[in-house]
């Protein structure tokens, strides 16, 4: 059977940058963040907005997907993501433009309720992170063929990827999975030149409809 997509739906901050750069080096069309039909329809693999929140709808519109799911410890991931929402809640919250609104609704909807007082609190997004987490297990509970979840910190993670892609150990990257975004950056994909890669919008446009 042959895939249709492969979404990547971990939340922001567990290395989803890092497997879509390994995704380019394995020949895959791939974008991080996709809001226009174009980036749909074109790219093989699709990670981040609004991935991470749309996957149960994704499944049914793209069947034959396959899906990976990213961990990433909570010592690490939450000071990373409370950095990236501390940035972003300005934004996020603007109702006269800021993010676009598929964004938006992505954050708003994982982290409900988003606010400038919950995103600086530890437990409430642990609640946050470990909701998406069980909802994506119990939508796959009797699918784990369709399913990898990996930690990209594991060193057998690279290994896993290929096997569970299909490629043997001499297709993929020697040294696994490159580390980028580190020390809380979090545009390293802008820089990234690969004819492979798939805008997420249209010159700054993005599409009422996505898919």
């Amino acid at each position: 059977m042959t895939i249709n997509k492969i979404f990547i739906i971990g939340l922001p901050r567990t290395a989803t940058t890092s497997v879509c750069l390994a995704m380019l080096g394995l020949g895959f069309k791939t974008a991080h963040n996709a809001y226009t039909e174009y980036a749909f329809n074109e790219a093989k693999v699709i990670a981040d907005t609004p991935i991470f929140c749309d996957y149960q709808r994704l499944d049914s519109h793209f069947p034959n997907s396959k899906f990976i799911y990213l961990t990433r410890d909570a010592k690490s991931w939450l000071p990373s993501i409370k950095q990236l929402l501390q940035r972003m809640i300005v934004n996020l919250q603007r109702s006269d433009g800021g993010f676009n609104p598929h964004l938006k609704r992505c954050y708003k909807d994982t982290f409900s309720p988003l606010t400038a007082d919950n995103i600086t609190q530890d437990d409430f997004l642990l609640q946050c992170y470990q909701k998406h987490q069980q909802g994506v297990l119990d939508y796959f509970q009797n699918r784990k063929n369709d399913l990898l979840t990996i930690d990209v910190s594991e060193p057998q993670s690279y290994q896993q990827l290929l096997t569970f892609l299909g490629f043997s150990a001499e297709q993929g990257r020697a040294s696994g999975f490159e580390k980028i975004n580190i020390g809380g950056k979090v545009k390293a994909w802008q820089d990234i030149n690969n004819i492979l890669k798939i805008e997420s919008t249209n010159k700054g446009r993005i599409d009422k409809i996505l898919y």
